[in-house]
């Protein structure tokens, strides 16, 4: 899992029929120490209905396509959690 604000959202009006009615967002990982986002964008599905702004959990490969409860759906990514807070001890 991964660490990352949502940064945007992405609209595409043709794409693989198996897309359609999926909210896609643009994410930017983020540092867990530091807070500061890493240059590792990617565009994640969203299951949980996360906003521009939040800190969310992402999930990639087949995990991401199983948060849908479809091994066939063509994503990479998905927002499977919003983070309320993150604790790391040192």
């Amino acid at each position: 899992m991964l660490i990352c604000e949502v940064v945007g959202h992405v609209w595409a009006t043709k794409k693989e029929a198996e897309l359609n009615g999926m909210k896609l967002m643009v994410v930017q990982q983020v540092d867990h120490a530091s807070g500061k986002k890493k240059e590792n964008t990617l565009v994640a599905a969203d299951v949980v209905g996360a906003g521009i702004g939040e800190k969310v959990l992402v999930v990639s490969g087949s995990t991401a396509r199983r948060a849908f409860g479809n091994d066939n759906l063509p994503i990479d990514a998905a927002i499977v959690g919003i983070i309320d807070s993150v604790e790391v001890g040192i």
